[in-house]
């Protein structure tokens, strides 16, 4: 794949766009987010993950001219699709575009997402950094397919976060809004539980993956950690809405 300008035609942003309306079907529990490094070495890393069994890779770059960066990101969309996984660009919207990427995560910073839906279309994956009820309401009124929320616990894989926000923020922010809660911020297989508990939808993940020793077997252990939860037939905060709704209730 060449970094070219994708087919996607933009389309005025709508009031807000659904999963189903979009076309993304249901979104990935898991997303791991890589670090950065060598081109080389962030493509080896994303192999192994995508072998582990990853469904989405959030693809952070932050160093190199444009070009380069937008031919790395085409080389790893090229595995994640070839390996049958989702494909977002870290800020990027213009890059995402170029290389047919699956869609952009959005930080607090960069552009709104309703500029971004102009970009990439309506069927495009658009995630948003919230880390309060209302910039999650105004995420969701933009179109914004799911919201990445932390950091829930303290990390060291970024600096200049604010303080954490805990499993108690997380379930704020989940309770505010019908989309969902991919919680990051010192997430590790153990605490997968409590942040789902808590409203999250899943989880992403940075450090704990490409940082360990074995990137295929902590993807594998995160993977497993979220199938258990799944075959206990517990609810997600976002499914437990949804009932919530449909009974006639109402969130905050």
């Amino acid at each position: 794949m060449t970094c070219a300008i994708g087919r996607r035609r933009p389309t005025p942003p709508p009031e807000s766009v659904s999963l189903t309306e979009m076309g993304a079907g249901e979104l990935a529990r898991l997303h791991v987010i890589t670090l950065a490094g060598p081109d080389d070495e962030v493509v080896a890393a994303v192999d192994e993950v995508l072998a582990a069994g990853a469904p989405l890779v959030q693809l952070r770059t932050k160093q190199g001219t444009d070009r380069a960066r937008c031919r790395l990101a085409a080389e790893v969309v090229q595995r994640c699709h070839a390996a049958g996984a989702r494909c977002l660009v870290n800020d990027r919207a213009d890059i995402a575009a170029a290389v047919g990427a699956d869609g952009v995560h959005l930080g607090a910073d960069d552009l709104a997402v309703a500029a971004v839906r102009v970009l990439l279309g309506a069927e495009a994956v658009v995630g948003a950094t919230c880390r309060d009820p209302e910039s999650a309401r105004r995420a969701e009124a933009e179109g914004a397919t799911y919201l990445g929320v932390g950091p829930a616990f303290a990390t060291s894989t970024k600096g200049g976060l604010p303080a954490p926000l805990g499993p108690a923020g997380v379930s704020r922010v989940a309770a505010a809004v019908d989309l969902p809660v991919i919680a990051i911020g010192g997430v590790t297989a153990e605490r997968v539980a409590v942040l789902l508990e808590a409203g999250a939808h899943g989880v992403a993940v940075a450090g704990a993956v490409f940082a360990a020793a074995d990137p295929s077997a902590a993807t594998a252990a995160l993977l497993a950690a979220l199938a258990s939860l799944d075959r206990s037939g517990g609810q997600n905060g976002t499914s437990a809405r949804r009932c919530d709704h449909e009974n006639g209730g109402s969130r905050p």
